[in-house]
């Protein structure tokens, strides 16, 4: 198996446009998403667009010494499947730059998941919005990407993989302690950023801090009528 985490940023996200540069605490949102999948133990591969906006992720990425590929802007499966190709990797493991408080043992436990086996992805359920990765085998990137021609497939890149009886999908619960479905982790608008800004203070600025630790702070802010933002609609 060669794996490598892939992280999704683009600069021009839709509700938030330039979120992932945002500054929570002393670091941007990307950095906060790197250095936790980093402690994974993988190479981190930032895949953003060749859009001119994108060349501040770019340089931004490549300031914290991870490797960048630049590809599709909307088809974001394209984006995938080159960038593993790029790098000879078996596997990816997908994450994406809006959620600072991602699990890094995610990655492990999705691997694991697949290793040896004809596993074409893996997920866990359970954790918050905002916590989780999914694992993913190339070929598997490959064969969605020549089956299925809904946009809708190739900008969320794992959907079809996940429906189709074609490919072998699995879903395991998280780890108790972190089973924590109903709390909100992702920053997609100004209120979850403002939310997100609060827990990494109540976390005394650690960027690091596990996610039983994110759960808890998460908590003593909700105890104070700090809690987390409401659930927009798509």
């Amino acid at each position: 198996m060669q794996a490598a985490v892939v992280l999704q940023a683009r600069f021009g996200s839709s509700r938030l446009p330039g979120k992932v540069l945002a500054r929570i605490g002393q670091s941007t949102l990307l950095e906060h998403c790197i250095r936790r999948l980093a402690c994974a133990g993988l190479p981190v591969i930032v895949a953003t667009t060749e859009r001119p906006d994108d060349d501040a992720v770019a340089r931004e990425a490549e300031a914290y010494g991870v490797e960048v590929f630049r590809g599709a802007e909307l088809d974001v499966l394209a984006r995938y499947l080159a960038a593993a190709r790029a790098y000879a990797l078996t596997h990816v493991v997908r994450a994406t730059a809006d959620n600072p408080f991602v699990d890094s043992g995610a990655v492990e436990r999705v691997l694991v998941q697949m290793a040896g086996t004809d596993v074409d992805h893996a997920g866990e359920g359970g954790l918050p919005i905002g916590a989780g990765v999914e694992g993913v085998r190339v070929e598997a990137l490959q064969r969605a990407s020549v089956l299925s021609s809904d946009p809708y497939d190739h900008e969320h890149v794992t959907p079809f993989i996940r429906r189709d009886a074609r490919f072998r999908s699995v879903h395991v619960m998280a780890p108790h302690e972190l089973r924590r479905a109903d709390l909100r982790l992702t920053v997609d608008t100004a209120d979850d950023l403002a939310h997100a800004r609060r827990l990494h203070a109540e976390l005394g600025g650690d960027v690091l801090a596990p996610l039983a630790a994110v759960i808890a702070a998460a908590d003593r802010l909700a105890a104070t009528g700090v809690g987390q933002p409401v659930m927009q609609g798509a």
